[in-house]
């Protein structure tokens, strides 16, 4: 007998939303009920339709739909929201895609999203609202802060601490044990070989401060 699947709601209509749609769909353990977005340039995404805005969200819960995916690439934007559907009454389980290795050893909190042929190694530890994206690397020991994004092709050698809301940028390399901070973005095709400071931008090769940012 088959196991009925969980019903879920996706907030966001943007391009991440579309990658977390497949990713739910190749999961196949949750029934997607439809796209919650304020804004949304169409009426569906991939075929779901877009039911509204957040104003939808109690009555999806009256309705028993009680799991959502902050499915937002901004992080600071996918971090309040996340927060805020907890506080709500929403469950936010973690969506793997079936590609991915996880180590059975490492931790992946609620809210998290794991991509097709991201790898996540022994004892790494992803926090809440985190993304890994396609065919990242996140290496043994790494710990990777909350509504952080480590976008595709990354390679986070071992224990490298990236911090809330950082994002590491595709094709990006990481030396091992680098710190880098909150807020910081790593430019596309970095070569970190030295701290990051919380809040700035840095980019090359190797990685060089471009500025500060609030």
């Amino acid at each position: 007998m088959s196991i009925p699947r969980k019903r879920i709601v996706v907030v966001g209509a943007g391009g991440h939303a579309k990658v977390v749609i497949e990713a739910i769909w190749a999961m196949d353990e949750f029934e997607i009920v439809g796209v919650v977005d304020p804004r949304p340039a169409n009426t569906e995404v991939l075929g779901v339709p877009v039911l509204g805005g957040d104003e939808e969200l109690p009555r999806l819960l009256t309705q028993g739909v009680t799991t959502a995916v902050a499915a937002i690439g901004a992080n600071t934007t996918r971090q309040r929201i996340g927060h805020a559907l907890l506080v709500m009454g929403f469950s936010l389980p973690s969506i793997r895609h079936p590609s991915a290795f996880i180590s059975p050893s490492a931790t992946i909190a609620q809210g998290t999203v794991v991509m097709a042929m991201a790898v996540v190694g022994t004892l790494a530890r992803v926090r809440d609202l985190a993304i890994i994206n396609t065919g990242a690397i996140v290496e043994h020991d790494n710990d990777v802060g909350e509504a952080a994004h480590i976008a595709p092709g990354v390679v986070l050698a071992g224990r490298v601490r990236v911090g809330n809301r950082a994002l590491v940028g595709a094709g990006t390399a990481v030396r091992p044990c680098v710190i880098i901070g909150d807020d910081a973005v790593v430019g596309a095709g970095a070569a970190v070989v030295a701290d990051v400071m919380a809040a700035s931008v840095v980019a090359g090769t190797p990685a060089k401060l471009l500025r500060r940012h609030t």
